[in-house]
């Protein structure tokens, strides 16, 4: 079968992130089983115009302003695909209009409230509705999705038909759970891109307020993005130089021996599509404590394999992670029981799911337009 997927970035873009990782692992999952994959993405300075990644033809052109002219141009000149695949990340690239085959949704999350992270009024308002109209006006079609809490906000939108296949994780988790006293300092670790609505900001206003309350504790900062210049002055202004550290983007074996040291992985984005970091840290026997948002309320099970804060404020982060520095027997069975699902999430089982599903759509009819 030919395969072909519309992102705006791939692995090669030097703001890919989770989704083009996932992207990329049920991508090359289709081509072990025997397919043509191709993979339309936008254009970056310095990049080829056509790669090949783990099998994956890749085709970039264009911009934000101009990729989909440039995909329906170069889709005019290739043999009929099987299922297209249009994947959303606030604006989508409207192929069931032009593509003239089956074409199915992939969406890690509704923006939502990212849009204000990112945008000020009136753009922000506008972006909002915008996804909303977009996700009526695809309200036939077939949406994939991670995640629960995304299926709900889809289905609010007045989409119909969607379905929930959970990303697998790369991370392989630890053949043994060793041993991890929670003592002092508390070590705490934060996994992102430095981007406005992971709101790491809130980590280290938490780190702050524990170390006025009494409770010592480290915070690593692994990643780069736009807003690492404003968090580093805020560790300044907040006298926290010795307590917080900025590592910058590590290759995989150094990002996982700071996960693997780390007491807890803490997340306080405005949403996720999943949260693919947790499930990284559980295999590692790390547990994480999250916001109370969409994608990770689904990648952390709540008083099981760690905890989701009662309010998205450094205050109720601070007070929970105080609470848990008092309770090893708690922080114990979050690490266990958090480590035991990681194993539900490998490649190995979530990939060969997701491409039997895949193959199955890629033969159904063209949905109503």
């Amino acid at each position: 079968m030919r395969f072909l997927m519309l992102n705006w970035r791939d692995p090669q873009n030097p703001l890919a992130g989770g989704a083009e990782r996932v992207t990329q692992a049920y991508l090359a999952a289709l081509v072990r089983r025997g397919h043509q994959v191709y993979w339309f993405t936008y254009d970056f300075p310095g990049a080829a115009s056509e790669a090949v990644i783990d099998g994956i033809q890749i085709i970039r052109g264009g911009g934000k302003f101009t990729s989909i002219r440039k995909a329906i141009q170069w889709h005019r000149q290739q043999p009929r695909f099987d299922l297209v695949i249009d994947q959303h990340h606030g604006i989508p690239w409207f192929a069931p209009r032009w593509c003239q085959t089956r074409c199915i949704s992939y969406i890690h999350e509704v923006l939502g409230p990212i849009w204000d992270s990112f945008y000020p009024w009136p753009v922000n308002v506008l972006g909002r509705w915008q996804e909303r109209a977009t996700h009526r006006g695809y309200a036939r079609q077939t949406f994939w999705t991670p995640s629960d809490s995304t299926r709900k906000d889809l289905e609010r939108h007045g989409v119909r038909h969607i379905k929930v296949l959970p990303n697998g994780c790369d991370t392989v988790p630890l053949t043994e759970l060793p041993a991890k006293p929670l003592a002092a300092p508390l070590r705490l670790i934060t996994v992102c891109r430095l981007a406005p609505n992971k709101r790491v900001d809130h980590a280290i206003r938490a780190v702050k307020l524990l170390a006025e309350r009494g409770t010592p504790c480290h915070l690593t900062i692994v990643g780069s993005g736009d807003v690492q210049t404003e968090l580093k002055q805020l560790v300044q202004e907040l006298a926290l130089t010795g307590q917080v550290v900025f590592t910058g983007s590590l290759a995989e074996p150094e990002k996982n021996a700071q996960l693997r040291q780390a007491h807890f992985l803490l997340h306080t984005s405005v949403r996720e599509g999943w949260g693919l970091n947790v499930i990284e840290a559980n295999a590692l026997g790390t547990p994480a404590v999250v916001y109370p948002v969409a994608g990770l309320v689904d990648s952390t099970v709540p008083g099981e394999t760690g905890c989701v804060v009662k309010a998205e404020t450094p205050a109720a982060l601070a007070a929970e992670l105080q609470t848990l520095a008092e309770a090893p027997a708690t922080y114990e069975k979050y690490r266990l029981n958090a480590w035991r699902r990681a194993h539900q999430f490998q490649w190995s089982v979530t990939a060969v799911q997701t491409c039997t599903w895949l193959e199955q759509q890629a033969v159904l009819p063209r949905a109503p337009q």
